[in-house]
């Protein structure tokens, strides 16, 4: 039996890889690799897929540095700030995500942190969804504190969004006003609140596949089930604006290492996944199995029926 088909029948066993098992697999075809990885997604997952949308509640005018993001305050890069959204807008988007048959709703907005004033406005509008829409109700909003969790949770909030972004080794390389300490803090006080956490990374912040490797067992310790991959789309006036693209083999090879690490996640296609060719079909041939659909933060994404007309061509279902 060839190392790659051992290595899947044990995590079809319900057995956790090691690092040095993992780094193994770096060496198989990438093709036969996502063949397995496809494999595990099918056992545990079915061919279920969560679909999400995301609203840029507030942007622009953040205190951090993160040398990928157009919303960071240290980078010209001709986004139109805004302060945070009026709740009818919000709403009005809610609605239209549910009757397109979209399962989760996210909030983000950019900064550390919301201001205090601004906490019972999102609890305001986090409450209102609850009430008219069935929507599952998640939201992105930096590094919180334990009341912060706690009184969004009252007023609906079920699912908490916070990037790892990369590896502990190279975070540093990525952001210089937070540490990656602060994510981890944040995600277990956000778990011990009772909320689900989202939580992934980039691809392409000139990070290597052990780095990527390093992040996903991270978030298999951690306990993370919905985990965004994003593909970087550089952006002008970005440190990372020159980044060389990662080819489209390394992407499908380190999806189908995370499902091989985290068998039993949603590996979300995220931001940038619209530079692919086929806007990620390969990579739901590979172990992906959940996507946000429609348009990102600051960068243009796919439709929701342009979406969904490939997940059904796949065989999926939501």
């Amino acid at each position: 039996m060839q190392q790659v088909d051992f290595l899947t029948q044990k995590v079809l066993a319900g057995e956790m890889l090691t690092k040095e098992e993992i780094l193994l697999l770096t060496s198989v075809n990438v093709q036969k690799l996502a063949q397995k990885a496809n494999e595990i997604r099918q056992f545990f997952c079915k061919n279920i897929v969560d679909i999400c949308a995301i609203i840029n509640a507030k942007n622009g005018a953040c205190s951090e540095d993160c040398k990928f993001c157009a919303q960071s305050s240290f980078y010209q890069t001709a986004i139109q700030e805004y302060d945070l959204l009026a709740t009818e807008t919000i709403l009005k988007q809610a609605y239209l995500a549910e009757q397109a048959g979209i399962m989760r709703f996210s909030l983000v907005c950019s900064g550390r942190k919301p201001k205090k004033k601004d906490m019972p406005y999102l609890a305001n509008a986090l409450d209102n969804i609850q009430k008219k829409q069935k929507i599952n109700r998640c939201a992105s909003l930096g590094l919180l504190e334990k009341e912060d969790y706690l009184f969004l949770k009252e007023h609906g909030l079920e699912r908490v969004h916070n990037n790892l972004e990369s590896s502990e080794k190279y975070f540093s390389k990525v952001c210089t006003t937070h540490k990656f300490k602060d994510k981890i803090r944040s995600i277990k006080l956000a778990l011990s609140c009772g909320l689900e956490v989202c939580s992934g990374g980039i691809f392409g912040l000139g990070e290597s596949l052990e780095d990527r490797i390093d992040m996903a067992f991270f978030l298999q310790e951690l306990g993370i089930l919905s985990v965004p991959i994003n593909i970087l789309f550089p952006i002008k006036g970005t440190p990372f604006e020159n980044n060389i693209a990662l080819s489209y083999d390394e992407i499908i090879q380190s999806i189908a290492l995370y499902r091989f690490i985290l068998p039993k996640a949603f590996l979300r296609l995220a931001g940038g996944r619209k530079l692919l060719p086929d806007n990620g079909r390969r990579c739901f041939e590979s172990g992906a199995n959940a996507l946000i659909t429609g348009d990102m933060l600051t960068t243009s994404g796919v439709g929701i029926d342009e979406d969904k007309k490939m997940l059904l061509s796949l065989g999926f279902s939501w």
